[in-house]
Order: C-alpha cells, then structure tokens, then sequence
C-alpha cells in the first residue's frame, strides 16, 4: 500500500520503480536500469521476500520474479548505492518533522551484514540519525500530498535523498527513537490526539481530514 502511494510523490523525491505481475515488463525495466535492481512483493512488511538482483550476476532474473509475483504484484526499484549506509525512519506528525526537546524522532537503520535489507526483523540495528537540510526540503516537497489526505503520523524511509516508503499503517520505530535520544515521542503523540478531541468536541463540524494535520 505505502509503495504504490509514493508513486503520487514528485518524482525528483523517489527512485524509479515499476510495480507489475508482467515478468518481460519487469525483465525489461531491471535492463532499463543498468541490469540492477531491488525486487520485492508489493504487500509485506518487514523486509520479506526482498531480492537485491544483478542482471549478469544472476541471470535466473524471471525465476525470482515469478517467485514473488505468486503472491501479488512485484516491486522493482532502482538500486541506491547510498543503501549502503542503511536508511532513515523519520516520523511526521501534521505534515511537519515530529520534534521534541530539539530532537528529532529519526533514526537510522542499517544492516549488519552483507545483506541489502536494513530491517529489524531481518537483522538490522539502530543507530542515531543526522537530519539534513535535504531531509528537511524533501518533507517540504511531499508535505501538500500529506495534508491534502489528511495524514496525522506517518514514517517517511529515506535513502540518501530518495523516499523509499511512507508507512502509513504501522510506522513503528518510536521505542528505538525513546532509546537513542531520551526523548519519549509517544507521549508527545499521545498529547497530540487528546488535543485533536478536544478540538472535535467543541468543533464537530471539522471533518477528521481537516483535523489530522490541524
């Protein structure tokens, strides 16, 4: 779900990708792409099923594709070198960076092995993160999208200055922020929705799309 709506995004903001069950549709954008990509299944979470493909590394390319694909649409996305040194989760809340303290409620996560997926479930570890100015005009560029379909908390996953993700659902990562600034965001959220019933109660009239980024 999150990986199709990005797609609404700018296209200076997310890396090229290619969602389809077509296997020489998917052949052909992996050779449009230098013959190295990352495939996935479009539904799943937590790194499952997430193939780091060379196209003359590994030429069993429609096998995996017909692998995935049993189960639903295949992502295919470019491969960001900058994947490397792992990806930030930064939360959002109203539209704007959910901050506290002056900390930010980012972190980055980044694998501990060879392998391509940063997950926590697939191996990965925490470790603070350095909010940019890039980050910063990257939220600015996605920000209207966000308020005009009323997002309230959302995580935004960040490669170098690409959006990877936006984890709408289950945004997890809010105990590993607790862990690495101090800083407790859940009670700040929490204060946030209390705020917005409040609102509600004296205002009925104010639809929820309009209250979530309000």
């Amino acid at each position: 779900m999150s990986t199709a709506y990005f797609q609404h995004f700018p296209e200076i903001v997310r890396p090229r990708t290619l969602i389809s069950r077509d296997t020489d549709l998917l052949e052909d954008f992996v050779k449009d792409l230098g013959g190295r990509a990352v495939l996935k299944p479009l539904q799943g979470s937590g790194g499952s099923g997430v193939f780091l493909v060379h196209r003359k590394k590994a030429p069993n390319l429609s096998q995996i594709i017909e692998a995935i694909s049993r189960d639903g649409y295949v992502v295919a996305r470019e491969y960001l070198p900058e994947a490397k040194k792992g990806e930030i989760r930064f939360f959002v809340m109203n539209a704007l960076p959910l901050e506290q303290d002056g900390a930010y409620a980012a972190f980055r996560r980044v694998s501990t092995s060879d392998d391509v997926r940063s997950n926590m479930s697939a191996g990965g570890k925490t470790e603070k993160a350095v909010v940019t100015d890039e980050m910063s005009h990257m939220i600015d560029i996605v920000r209207p999208k966000r308020v005009a379909d009323g997002m309230f908390l959302v995580g935004l996953d960040i490669v170098g200055d690409k959006l990877m993700e936006v984890n709408v659902c289950s945004p997890g990562g809010l105990g590993s922020v607790h862990s690495l600034t101090g800083v407790n965001f859940a009670n700040v959220v929490i204060a946030e929705l209390e705020r917005k019933v409040a609102i509600r109660q004296h205002h009925p009239e104010i639809d929820n799309r309009a209250l979530a980024t309000g």
